[in-house]
């Protein structure tokens, strides 16, 4: 007995097995993953979870108990060492899984600092899974010094959490600003100010030249010549998609593991979701990382496993929480010329949309949830609505989205 077998217990592992079943599959069904734990939430172990506020079964996507009545075969703890596509199985701890279809659902692992640096010294953290939280967050106690080296969304909600833990937090950001890849500079500057005002310590245009210690970290170098002491530090500096099993197996791989529109890779029997797959999107290739995608995308899979033969078209969306700003995204900015302001119905609330030759093609929202829910839906309809009276407040945004 053979079947279906999904390499990957994260969001869009656990999407696509539910999704299956949902669907009908009635054959054998493998769901692989390699730490301790059922499939989980992954955005509140920085939030919610190093807060203490949320318990661990509060994170689980399902309780354990709904895999053994689905008939899926949840086994946790074990790493795949090698995918033999000739005799389509799966090589786990000297044994040999069969399958009829694989699904790699591998996720992404953290970007860790060079060990020439002092990457490897105890008291130097990444923010990932369950595990890292869970040694993360004993050293986040009152007083403590905290460097945080990159000023992306996690990072910066890394520095929200631990000011709110009442840590000294320096933030060091290489490039000239933060958000220098995802967010246009009003974005930036918006967030700048907030976490200036919360007493972080933002230094952007600063690398970190090495890490000092004996064994564990106690300072570090930075590239504008400072020498600080710290007494942990959590790089926030990006994921790498998981493609080492499929690059083994010889599966096409261009910034993840390369999928069609239906989301099958380079071999027909094998096919890629969520964080760890890049696939067609308007012309080019796109890798996606976020709940949506890879809740969206496991089960855009899981129906075409079933032969629904449907394309992947997603409207990206993704969102953070940092102090009491909740930031929703909608669209990607990539290529945009034009940002327009407009300030939202309450106070302190904003939202900044991006065009490109005239067209919309994304918006941020800062605690505008109204912004963001019409901008989604102009997305959707392909609708772009003229900038200058998009920035004028008095502009009925609900009569946009309708006109």
């Amino acid at each position: 007995m053979s079947g279906i077998v999904v390499i990957g217990a994260g969001q869009a592992g656990a999407s696509l097995v539910a999704k299956l079943r949902a669907e009908g599959y009635a054959g054998p069904l493998t769901l692989l993953g390699e730490e301790a734990y059922p499939p989980y939430q992954r955005p509140p172990l920085s939030k919610k979870y190093l807060l203490g506020e949320m318990p661990r079964e509060r994170l689980f996507l399902r309780p354990e108990a709904f895999y053994a009545e689905q008939g899926i075969d949840l086994r946790l703890g074990c790493r795949p060492e090698a995918i033999d596509r000739a005799a389509r199985l799966v090589r786990i701890d000297g044994q040999a899984l069969t399958y009829d279809q694989l699904v790699l659902a591998t996720g992404a692992r953290p970007r860790r600092l060079p060990q020439a640096i002092g990457g490897d010294l105890a008291g130097v953290f990444t923010l990932r899974g369950m595990a890292d939280v869970d040694a993360l967050a004993p050293h986040m106690r009152p007083g403590a010094r905290l460097l945080v080296v990159g000023g992306g969304y996690i990072g910066l909600e890394a520095a929200a959490v631990a000011r709110g833990l009442c840590l000294n937090v320096t933030l060091i950001e290489a490039a000239p600003r933060i958000l220098q890849r995802v967010a246009a500079p009003e974005t930036a500057e918006y967030f700048r100010k907030l976490h200036q005002a919360h007493g972080v310590d933002l230094c952007e245009g600063t690398g970190l030249e090495r890490l000092l210690g004996e064994g564990a970290v106690t300072g570090a170098d930075l590239s504008d010549g400072r020498r600080i002491d710290v007494d942990l530090v959590l790089a926030g500096i990006g994921v790498l998609p998981e493609v080492a099993l499929a690059e083994a197996a010889g599966l096409r791989c261009d910034n993840g593991i390369a999928v069609d529109g239906q989301g099958r890779s380079s071999d027909p029997h094998i096919w890629a979701a969520g964080d760890c797959a890049s696939f067609p999107w308007r012309g080019g290739r796109i890798r996606l990382e976020s709940v949506g995608n890879a809740v969206d995308m496991g089960e855009r899979v899981a129906r075409n496993l079933m032969g629904a033969e449907e394309t992947y078209q997603p409207e990206p969306w993704f969102w953070s929480d940092q102090y009491d700003i909740k930031l929703q995204i909608a669209g990607l900015n990539h290529g945009y010329e034009q940002v327009v302001a407009r300030p939202g119905v309450r106070a302190g609330s904003l939202s900044h949309w991006y065009y490109a030759g005239g067209r919309l093609i994304a918006l941020d929202a800062m605690n505008d949830p109204r912004a963001y829910m019409i901008g989604r839906r102009l997305l959707a309809r392909g609708q772009s609505p003229d900038p200058a009276a998009l920035a004028r407040p008095e502009t009925d945004l609900k009569a946009l989205a309708e006109a």
